[in-house]
């Protein structure tokens, strides 16, 4: 809760990093599905015949859990899916180093507040 306050300039830096995280992962997400969806929609053999099919497609890709769908089978799809490995693979690391600035920072502003004798 302290974060979603913003209880300290280090709080809200964090809240405002989460937030365009995940603002960023939405927008690349619909981008894609869309992308993928006008890529692979008429390929034949393909599963990803529709937008809700699409959208999961590249959100399990973005979540990189994977999904029971087949992977794409045109060569634009298979582009884009490489893309979604790396962003998905950057998007984890950003939010990784977002949290240890954060604990870093608190760590730095505690020892701060108890070698001036305040409450951390």
């Amino acid at each position: 809760m302290r974060v979603l306050r913003g209880e300290t300039p280090t709080h809200t830096h964090l809240r405002d990093r989460i937030t365009a995280i995940v603002l960023f992962t939405a927008v690349v997400d619909l981008v894609a599905s869309v992308a993928v969806l006008f890529l692979e929609r008429h390929q034949t053999g393909t599963e990803i015949r529709n937008f809700g099919d699409s959208i999961f497609w590249v959100t399990t890709q973005l979540l990189t859990v994977s999904s029971s769908l087949h992977n794409p089978i045109g060569t634009g799809a298979r582009i884009i899916d490489i893309a979604l490995q790396a962003i998905a693979i950057s998007v984890v690391a950003t939010l990784a180093g977002s949290f240890a600035a954060f604990f870093h920072r608190r760590g730095r502003e505690r020892d701060t507040d108890a070698a001036q004798g305040g409450a951390g």
